[in-house]
Formats: structure tokens, sequence, C-alpha cells
């Protein structure tokens, strides 16, 4: 690949240095003309983690902020606008503060971390100490905002003051650019001083947002919509604008023409399809996106590794504990169903409420949907009528992340029922067909099925694999092989008990159209024309005992080829 082509931008949320480092950047400034067309006083853009929400306040403050580099904005799409340039660019003072680092143990270090974001910004502005159009009262106010050890008081003031200031100054009304403005919440909701990181935000939004005259525009960013009653009391100039919202829907994460012209750009047309179907399928408004994260780094990899395969990104980023509580859910039936045919690639439709409280989000399957929803973990598909809306799993990689949660929590029930894993491993060891298909089928019936829309056979296959490995690996005495090289292949499973020198061959097939006996039929035939048993008889396995196993949905049928499971010799 050729030196010339501009550096991919991991994690870069700085706009000027996409420009002076030479960063290949899609173009997003079209936010700019549609604000300024459309914009409140206060606005709020809510849309999932990852998708470019920092680094477009970054190009907001660059825009805005008197003495930017014009230069930086050369060529794109918001220099087209002569006449909103002149009006806009480069006039304002801005204040722009993330509030993405504040990961406190406890409330009283979130404030300190707060100082830090406050005092920091504040610093930018130094030519206030020898501005002639502040008092002396006024010198020693801003002064009070470097300190580190700054009271609780002036830091809820902190924002409205500094405005109050630079307008003063400037003799022009400020830009407060809020990024991140909810992670304070979710981590004081995590370590429980949520309450009281409540009323800070709360006081510091109210002043800064609310009763400030001193305010042109303020842009807050994050993840969740925090009910107005919590944070947002009483602020009337509010304009919220969620991933539901057609209003500056293609703005946020890349559009489809947006990666096909990246994709051509590095040479890597040729896997369009699959990063597709991997990090595609958001729908933000009335357009359908792919996350940044993941295609970036996917890019990235595949120009020093061109057979990579697709990999996790944005799923490595969080905890994805929303998801693990919601397959928590799953002991309530209809719930169970739902996420089967979401996994199946259905379609399932629920009331959202997008204005939630952290204190709610897990008070109720109703508000569980609505979480993930909002945080990206399912999309809308089609129109949304009100609060109903169509709810779907996006793509692969978000599909990856409920397969691996439901089979976490499937392997929490089998260590939790002794008896049954006890009664499964028996039957196993025995060659009692009959009662392993009696077992298996129940930990079927008790797990959420992986379906038949979304994926491939082999898929399907695989997950009836990880169901029996999630069984069998809770066997302590027992070496358990998946995908071993044995014979002229790869088996699904080998078992070696050697206290009783057994080996154990399962090979597994999904029975396309639901006749398990051909579909054990099959398997058997494959262990015997791979010659799977080699490996054991090689390892010290004297007996061996051959199944195959065919599932259907919920259905399986197991049959022991006794006439090949045998002692050597």
């Amino acid at each position: 690949m050729s030196d010339v082509r501009k550096k991919l931008p991991i994690g870069i949320e700085d706009f000027e240095k996409m420009y002076y480092d030479d960063f290949y950047y899609i173009d997003k400034t079209g936010l700019i003309k549609e604000l300024m067309e459309n914009w409140a006083e206060v606005n709020l853009f809510t849309r999932p983690r990852r998708f470019g929400k920092s680094l477009n306040m970054s190009m907001l403050k660059k825009f805005f902020e008197m003495g930017t580099d014009k230069s930086i904005f050369e060529g794109l799409e918001i220099t087209k606008e002569k006449q909103l340039c002149e009006e806009y660019m480069g006039q304002f003072p801005v204040i722009s503060v993330s509030m993405k680092e504040m990961n406190a143990g406890s409330y009283e270090m979130a404030c300190k971390m707060a100082v830090q974001v406050i005092s920091g910004e504040a610093r930018r502005f130094q030519y206030l100490l020898e501005s002639k159009k502040l008092t002396d009262y006024d010198k020693d106010a801003y002064r009070n905002l470097l300190k580190t050890d700054m009271d609780e008081a002036i830091l809820c003031s902190s924002l409205k003051l500094l405005s109050e200031l630079l307008c003063k100054h400037h003799g022009k009304k400020v830009i407060l650019l809020i990024d991140e403005y909810d992670v304070p919440l979710a981590k004081a909701f995590h370590q429980g001083y949520y309450e009281q990181m409540v009323l800070f935000v709360r006081n510091m939004f109210g002043q800064a947002l609310k009763t400030n005259e001193n305010l042109q525009m303020a842009v807050l960013t994050g993840c969740m919509r925090i009910s107005k009653e919590s944070i947002f009391t009483g602020l009337n100039n509010l304009k919220v604008l969620s991933i539901a919202d057609v209003r500056f829907d293609e703005y946020f994460g890349f559009t489809d023409q947006e990666v096909r012209d990246l994709l051509s750009y590095y040479g890597l047309s040729h896997k369009y399809q699959e990063i597709k179907d991997w990090y595609d399928g958001y729908q933000f408004g009335n357009v359908e996106v792919y996350c940044p994260w993941d295609v970036l780094n996917y890019c990235d990899l595949l120009r020093a590794a061109p057979e990579a395969q697709p990999q996790n990104y944005w799923s490595n980023t969080s905890s994805n504990e929303v998801v693990k509580r919601f397959i928590e859910q799953s002991d309530n039936g209809r719930t169970r169903l739902e996420i089967e045919h979401l996994v199946a690639g259905e379609v399932i439709h629920k009331t959202i409420h997008q204005e939630l409280t952290y204190q709610d989000m897990y008070q109720s399957i109703e508000n569980l949907w609505s979480v993930l929803f909002t945080t990206g973990y399912l999309t809308q598909r089609g129109r949304v009528k009100g609060d109903e809306f169509q709810l779907a799993i996006p793509n692969m990689e978000i599909r990856k992340i409920f397969t691996t949660q439901i089979m976490e929590y499937f392997k929490e029930g089998v260590r939790k029922n002794g008896k049954l894993l006890q009664e499964f491993t028996k039957a196993l060891q025995h060659g009692n067909a009959e009662e392993v298909e009696k077992q298996f089928g129940a930990y079927l019936k008790k797990t959420i099925s992986i379906r038949d829309i979304f994926v491939k056979r082999q898929l399907k296959e695989n997950f009836y694999h990880e169901i029996l490995l999630g069984i069998l690996g809770f066997q302590d005495q027992w070496a358990v092989f998946s995908n071993r090289e044995s014979g002229d292949g790869y088996s699904d499973i080998l078992v070696e008990i050697e206290d009783e020198e057994l080996g154990i061959i399962i090979e597994v097939k999904y029975a396309q159209n639901g006749d398990l006996e051909a579909g054990c039929a099959d398997a058997l035939a494959q262990i015997e024309q791979k010659s799977y048993e080699e490996v054991l008889y090689q390892d010290g396995m004297e007996k061996i005992l051959k199944y195959g196993i065919a599932c259907y949905k919920k259905r399986c049928k197991v049959v022991l080829d006794e006439k090949n499971s045998n002692y050597r010799g």
C-alpha cells in the first residue's frame, strides 16, 4: 500500500489534528449548516458511543471559535455556504468541555475531576487577566476558576461565570459545547452516588443553560437522553435530537456511500459486503449508517493483514452490561421468545421510552428495551409511529454480543443445576444415547435458541456445538477438545476420560429440513469417513464411543454408532 495515502483516523477526536496530520476525514461539516438553520438555544444530540460525537464537537469548536485557522475547512462542504461562513465562522468565544473522563469511585473524587476539567478549559482564556473591559472583581472571580481547590458552589456556577466574563470581554455571546454530558451520571449510578451527582449536574446545567443571558447557543452530546425532570428541570429552550430524529441523521456514523469511498481509497472495495454485514445496519432517523469505530479499525487491520476476519471492536469498548441484564430476563417466556426472534434476524414491535433516568434503566423489562435501543444494541427498522418502534439487531457484531451473553447465561445455569449435568455426562459416558438425547433436549428447552433466518447452516451448528461444550466444560476430570485435527479432518468434539481409557467422538449436524434421523446418519458417516478416532487411539484410549447428534430448533436426536463404537482389537 502506498505511503502517500492519508492515515486512518483511529481514535482521533481533534478536528484540527485531522487536517494538520493528514488523516482521512469523512466530511460531516454539513452538520454546521443544518444546525445554524434549525438551531435551538440548547441542542442535545444523543447517539451510541463511538459514532463520532466528540469529533463533531471538535469540528464545531474550530468553526465558531474566534481566531480559528479557517484554512482547515478549505474544500469541505460548509465552505460552499459563503454567507453562513461570513456570519458565523470564527465569530464567537467558545467554551468546550468534555465530561467523558469523569470516572470516579466517589462523589468527592468526581468533583475533583470536574474541577480539573473546568480549570483546564479556563486556562485557555488567561488573556482575561489583562482585559480592560473586566473589573478587578471580575478578574478575581476568573482566578477562582483557575484554582485546583475550587469549592463546589463555584464549580456549579463555573460555566455561567466563564461565559459571562468572555461575553463581557469580547462583546459577543458565547457558544458552549459539552461533550458526553451523561458520563458522570452513568459512573455515579454504578458507584452509588447517583443522587449527589444528579443534583450537581442539575445545578451546573441550570445556571449555564437556563438562566444565562450570555449564551448564544449550547450543544451537548451523550448516549442517553436523561429525563428532563432529572437534570433539565425548567429548561424550556432544549431541543433533543435523538437517534430516532430525522434531523441530522447522516452526520453521526458513516453512510453507505462514505464507506464505499473509503474502501475504494484504501484498495479494500472487495471487503465491502463483509464490512456491511458486520458493521452496518444502524438506522438513525431515515438513514442507515455504519459504526465508524468498527470500519476504521477493521480497515486498519486489513491493510496489515489482508486475510484478517472481522472482529468485535465496538463491543470491546464496553462491559455490555445492559445485554447481560436483558438476557437474564429470559426466564420470562415471552421475553425469551422475543430474544430468539431478534437473534434470528427478525423484527420486534415495542414501545420505547427515550427519556429515562439511570435509576429507571434496569427497573423493568420495558425500560431495558428502551436502553438497548438508545445505546445501539438494537436499532429501528422502517418508520416510527409515535413511541412504537420496530426493533432489530443491527449487524453481525452486535448479534455476536447477544449470542455470547446467551452462552454465558446458559453456562451459569448448567453450573447451578448439578443434578442435570451429572445425569447427562453419566449417560454420555455409558453409551446411553436415549438418555443423552433426553437430557440434551432438556438443556435446549432451557436456553435461548439461535434460529434460522440470520445465519448460515454452519453457524447454526456452531450454536449447538457451543451448548455441548458449555455442558462438558464443567467436567473437570475430562479432557474436552473442540475442532481438533484428527484423522483426515477436524472433529467437532473429542472427549478423553483418561482413568477409564475412554474416548468419545461427537459430531453435530443441523437438520436444515427437520429430518433428525438423516442428520444423525450424516454425522456418523462423517466420523467414519474422516477416521476421527485415530487421534484418540494415539492418546491411549482403548474404548471409543461415537455419537451423531442432529438438531433442529429446540429438538434433537442422538444416535450411538454401536457397530463402530468399540474396544480396539
